[in-house]
């Protein structure tokens, strides 16, 4: 995976996590790899666990989960389904154990599939995109953002989006 295809990777999931209602405490495309296996981006979300059900923070996080192959696809051009790609799989597989109170597989996959499509809509709006594309590009610029860096790139776009 490219440095530009991670960056905008992990804006998908930095916005989409911000967009749903969570806190983004980092976002990077220069992760440490002492802690697990070799990875190429690393966004450190936070949940209020107070503000959401779990249920609505399961979906949620699902929906966080897939954003990032998502913004990706979007980017590239090319909408694969995100259980497909290797570089995806720890995504998908976050995304299913999300779901895990949808007991039914078949379920499980057509709601997955649902949000996939849901996200890859809504990132062709002109506002969304902007704001995925702006933090990419400062994760390109800086390859580590904090919580207060991607709130003030959001922040700039949520209100039109």
């Amino acid at each position: 995976m490219t440095e530009e295809l991670t960056a905008f990777h992990e804006a998908g999931h930095a916005y989409a996590a911000i967009y749903v209602g969570a806190r983004v405490q980092s976002v990077t495309i220069d992760p440490d790899n002492d802690d697990g296996p070799k990875r190429t981006g690393d966004t450190v979300i936070l949940w209020n666990r107070r503000r959401f059900s779990q249920r609505d923070m399961a979906e949620k996080g699902a929906w966080v989960a897939l954003a990032g192959p998502v913004a990706e696809m979007v980017y590239s051009q090319k909408p694969f389904h995100p259980a497909s790609v290797a570089e995806w799989r720890q995504d998908w597989e976050t995304a299913f154990e999300c779901l895990e109170h949808v007991a039914s597989i078949p379920h499980r996959m057509a709601q997955l599939e649902k949000y996939t499509i849901e996200l890859y809509e809504a990132f062709q709006n002109d506002n969304h995109w902007a704001a995925i594309g702006a933090i990419a590009d400062n994760l390109l610029a800086h390859e580590t953002l904090d919580e207060e860096m991607v709130q003030e790139i959001v922040e700039a776009w949520l209100g039109e989006a």
